[in-house]
């Protein structure tokens, strides 16, 4: 079994990695070890988890898992939306599709990284839109909200929910709490993801298939 650090931007994408993602990947002989995100390192050697909060922690933990040696790759789960200023290709981005501007910046961190160890990955445009490929299992996890015509809208809009944008009031979660404001990304979001399973997320997110795709080969590294 093939040891892969999966570097989490917060703890419901560390549960997504634990309760959906290592399952399937323990079948290609590949074991995902999910670490959150260093945001804040005191003086005193205390550290915080959690999301991007500058580039440079983000980097430095990249780095200190790249020196185990024992891992085939380190990898990613962060969110597009909401990146730091100072992430690679952050000012530079051009503009296109959501694709073409999230493909351009992970080659961009690939570059600063320059390590052929290191697979980065940028969710499209954050860990919700994932959640959009069944707005049914979204209403069954929150019955207490009429959210099903809301949001069978909003994803009749896009072809795939990874195009789903990063507008402050537009990005996938604001329009699930929009509709249902006691949605709780830690215990919510892993939930219905398990409802839908990892090959229905596969089929409509191509973004997130190809990373899928890319971790599977791992295998044969």
């Amino acid at each position: 079994m093939k040891k892969l650090f999966v570097l989490a931007e917060g703890q419901t994408k560390e549960t997504f990695v634990r309760e959906v993602l290592a399952p399937h990947l323990y079948d290609f002989g590949v074991a995902p070890v999910p670490v959150l995100l260093t945001t804040k390192r005191t003086k005193t050697g205390l550290t915080f988890k959690g999301g991007v909060t500058k580039y440079s922690r983000a980097r430095d933990d990249i780095l200190r898992l790249l020196r185990d040696s024992s891992a085939v790759a380190v990898t990613t789960m962060v969110d597009y939306y909401g990146l730091p200023t100072d992430f690679p290709g952050h000012d530079t981005c051009p503009a296109g599709t959501p694709y073409a501007r999230v493909t351009y910046m992970q080659k961009l961190w690939a570059a600063d990284i320059d390590n052929p160890r290191f697979l980065p990955f940028l969710t499209l445009h954050e860990f919700e839109a994932l959640l959009f490929v069944n707005v049914a299992a979204i209403a069954a996890a929150l019955p207490d909200y009429p959210v099903t015509k809301a949001l069978t809208q909003i994803r009749k809009q896009v072809t795939s929910p990874e195009e789903i944008d990063d507008g402050p009031m537009t990005h996938p979660s604001a329009h699930i709490l929009r509709y249902a404001p006691a949605y709780q990304k830690l215990v919510d979001g892993p939930l219905i993801t398990r409802t839908i399973g990892l090959a229905g997320i596969r089929a409509e997110c191509p973004h997130f298939d190809a990373w899928i795709v890319s971790l599977e080969q791992l295998s044969m590294s």
